[in-house]
């Protein structure tokens, strides 16, 4: 589905499926669907001209056009799927029910049908667009950049983001999970008033050093709050605000006001963004880069903006003359909000259709809301966003192109990383959020309530709902096809029973407790649900078993939802496609029967469950835990029966094995495209693990009972390896690192190496030293002391050594100690 077409994306081979000999239609009505299906191509076509168009450009007429077009292939598209639900389900339609189905729309269409000469009218439209930038995003990485030089010499250490539209308890919260993951990793779902998240702030900061960056400061009140933690407890400790405002910044004293770029460093971002380096500019682009530059006034977001565009477009040189002469007079002499905004829908319009939409759903986020990057491509799946693919390539794969495309042109903030790269949590620019969430609400795209704000006043067409910290707005949205909720259970309790939301697609309630909320029955009658997010929600209670009516359903996330078990009738779902649980939910059996999963994650305690796992040939990522059978059977051997279905995961890329003293040894030659891998506990190295077999490994986490001195050089041979967790119970410490020449050249690649040691093992006095001079491209150490009755002074010069190996190592790398 394309924001510009409305449903005609997918309304269209919806209507050719139609058409196969299995629904056996009659003939007349098969008519009536190539009729619908010629006259609604041609108007896909019309609206395709018109989404490449700024809609202040375009004829009111054509806008009317055109938004009336969308909501008649809305309609349509509900009833298609109303009618292939049925066919799914235990009462097929007759075939007097498919010919008043298609009757019904042929009279959705001809009421609807316009007889202007659209295209006529828009082939002489222009594309005309308008250029801004801002001075935000300098804000926010000049302060991430500070906090990240520095922050190694803090006991602690927080970086938070205050929204615009802020709740002063999220902040505290914020703060609290900045400062230790581990103690609060729920407290966003913990009631707690303002005064309890004070003090609790407070005495984590008591006797600390700590380093605090409170970023994008909105107003005096919220700092004065604040403020009432930070004690001064004579430890250097520092705070540092930024604000877009100025009273803000005089009220807090001692502020330091952003610059523009010079004209030098604007060609350096602007250059490198395109060419790599100025050098590599060719000379006939010269000139009218310059005046580019001159346009973007020294603002690097609109640097950055514009830079994005012009990398495709170095086959034509008037090309980059059109686009120097939309952006008008640019910000030389203007740097207010409302010109920003402009700038910014510059990348918008020059975005493909099926991006634009993309980008669109990021509207119903709330500001400075930092979100998975996997929960965004798994909704934009349930909303049919991603259809084009290559063979053999699965439709999250489509949609990580679409959001490393977003994510190239600066309209998606990237916050973490895997080691391989790849975003793991992001967020919306203020800006870019600004723009897409006015272009949202003029197309009804998305409705979002914040707060007290108020509902439109026709609520029968809304299609996709996101509340943020407020109420349910009432009844009358027959057609709501995505619910999004964020702020917490109040708004769930206060709301009717979704059972009459006959046409909702997604439902996310992400983060909401819904600790005391009894049954989610009502799940069954969602029956065109395809994306059910429960992760974070702690509920507790039994997933019904009408779950298995819904028969769409792609995506079913209950991460952090403490579900025991998975009702048996799940695994009549043959499209899901993303099945997350956690580690101790049980997963059913007749598991092998989804052959659609490409994901999956729980608990597994009989072999026969794990020899099914052989039959998900599609599988990309397999997080398993291997319990004790319940029964005690001796006869069962589960370590054999996972080895042997791994044999047969051919796409395999992220694996993790959790069962106490795994038995791994075996031969499994099906690894070859495995990425991540974490085994918690073997009893020994499987033999699996070498560079022939797990070329492409870059993250191995590995939890070993026994291992010999020599197996640790396999490690090293590891070509791709950049992350390394070890953590051994029965070796001594120069068995654990072999000698320098042993190891030299070893682990080029590695970047971050974490590994346990034993205190005893320093007490004879002999070890000189960890040997990691050889890691070439270490960056990051963190070093566990396993607990025991050592004296503290030996503590002491064990810490001041492991310090050292850091000074000494070329890279410098931060040295982190955990006891």
């Amino acid at each position: 589905m394309e924001f510009a077409t409305g449903a005609l994306g997918t309304l269209l081979p919806k209507l050719g499926r139609l058409l196969q000999d299995e629904y056996k239609l009659q003939k007349s009505v098969k008519k009536d669907i190539e009729f619908l299906t010629d006259e609604l191509d041609s108007m896909r076509a019309a609206l395709h001209k018109v989404g490449d168009v700024p809609p202040e450009q375009l004829d009111e007429q054509v806008n009317i056009w055109e938004r009336d077009v969308r909501e008649l292939s809305y309609d349509m598209e509900d009833v298609v799927d109303t009618f292939l639900v049925q066919v799914k389900g235990p009462d097929p339609p007759s075939r007097s029910s498919s010919k008043r189905l298609v009757r019904k729309m042929v009279n959705m269409f001809t009421k609807g049908r316009t007889h202007h000469h659209i295209a006529e009218e828009i082939k002489d439209i222009k594309e005309r667009v308008i250029q801004v930038a801002a001075r935000r995003d300098r804000q926010d990485n000049l302060a991430k950049a500070v906090f990240n030089k520095i922050k190694d010499k803090f006991h602690c250490t927080v970086f938070v983001t205050v929204s615009h539209n802020h709740v002063i308890e999220k902040i505290f919260k914020d703060i609290l999970y900045e400062l230790d993951g581990g103690k609060y990793e729920n407290i966003h779902t913990k009631m707690l008033d303002l005064k309890q998240l004070m003090d609790l702030v407070k005495k984590l900061l008591m006797d600390k050093r700590y380093l605090i960056v409170i970023d994008d400061m909105w107003d005096i009140t919220t700092w004065k709050i604040l403020k009432c933690v930070l004690s001064e407890n004579n430890t250097r400790s520092r705070v540092i605000i930024t604000t877009r405002i100025m009273e803000v910044a005089k009220h807090i004293g001692g502020f330091y006001e952003l610059k523009l770029l010079t004209h030098e460093n604007s060609k350096i971002l602007f250059y490198k963004r395109i060419f790599e380096s100025e050098d590599r500019c060719p000379s006939q682009f010269y000139e009218v880069s310059e005046k580019i530059l001159k346009k973007c006034g020294g603002v690097p977001l609109a640097i950055l903006t514009t830079s994005s565009l012009l990398p495709h477009k170095l086959e034509d040189i008037n090309e980059w003359h059109r686009l120097c002469d939309s952006i008008g007079s640019g910000l030389g002499g203007s740097h207010d909000l409302d010109n920003m905004r402009k700038i910014l829908s510059l990348s918008y319009y020059d975005l493909p259709s099926h991006l634009k939409t993309c980008l669109l759903y990021l509207s119903l986020f709330p500001e400075d809301y930092w979100f998975r990057r996997d929960r965004l491509i798994w909704r934009w799946i349930a909303e049919n966003f991603i259809r084009h693919r290559e063979r053999d390539q699965s439709l999250f794969e489509v949609g990580e192109n679409y959001f490393n495309q977003l994510s190239n042109r600066n309209l998606i903030q990237i916050s973490k990383t895997n080691v391989e790269g790849m975003p793991q949590s992001c967020r919306v620019h203020d800006m870019v959020l600004d723009l897409i969430c006015s272009l949202s609400k003029e197309e009804s795209f998305v409705t979002t309530r914040l707060g007290d704000t108020s509902m439109p006043s026709s609520r029968c067409n809304i299609r996709r709902l996101s509340l943020h910290s407020t109420s349910w707005p009432g009844n009358g949205m027959p057609k709501l096809r995505s619910l999004g909720i964020f702020g917490g259970a109040s708004i769930f309790d206060s709301m009717p029973s979704l059972s009459s939301c006959k046409l909702l697609q997604v439902l996310d309630l992400e983060y909401c407790n819904l600790k005391n909320h009894l049954s989610m029955k009502f799940v069954g009658d969602l029956i065109h649900l395809r994306y059910l997010g429960l992760r974070h929600t702690y509920y507790e209670g039994k997933l019904p078993e009408e779950l298995s009516k819904l028969q769409f359903l792609q995506t079913l996330d209950l991460k952090g939802a403490r579900v025991e078990k998975l009702p048996t009738s799940l695994v009549r779902l043959r499209q899901l496609v993303c099945l997350c649980v956690d580690s101790d939910t049980m997963l059913p059996s007749g598991l092998g029967k989804i052959t659609s999963l490409e994901r999956l994650s729980g608990a597994m305690d009989s072999k026969f469950i794990l020899e099914e796992l052989r039959h998900l040939t599609r599988l990309k990522q397999l997080n398993v835990h291997v319990l004790p059978n319940k029964e005690g059977r001796s006869d069962q051997n589960p370590d054999t029966a996972l080895l042997e279905s791994l044999g047969n995961l051919q796409k395999i890329k992220y694996l993790s094995i959790w069962k106490d003293r795994a038995d791994l040894e075996g031969s499994v030659e099906s690894l070859g495209y495995l990425r991540r891998l974490i085994i918690s506990t073997a009893i020994s190295m499987p033999a699996w693990i070498n560079p022939a077999s797990v070329i492409f490994l870059s993250e191995l986490h590995i939890e070993i009972n026994e291992m010999r001195g020599c197996e640790i050089l396999v490690l090293g041979t590891l070509p791709a390896l950049c992350y390394l967790y070890l953590f051994f119970r029965d070796l001594q410490m120069k068995q654990r690192f072999a000698a320098k020449q042993r190891f030299a050249g070893a682990m080029a690649r590695l970047e971050t190496f974490e590994f346990s040691i034993r205190l005893l093992d320093f007490m004879s006095g002999d070890f000189e030293d960890l040997a990691m001079g050889h890691l070439s491209s270490l960056r990051s150490v963190c070093v566990h002391i396993e607990p025991g009755r050592i004296d503290e002074e030996v503590k002491s010069s064990v810490e001041e050594m492991l310090k050292h190996e850091g000074a000494v190592h070329p890279n410098h790398p931060s040295i982190m100690i955990r006891r």
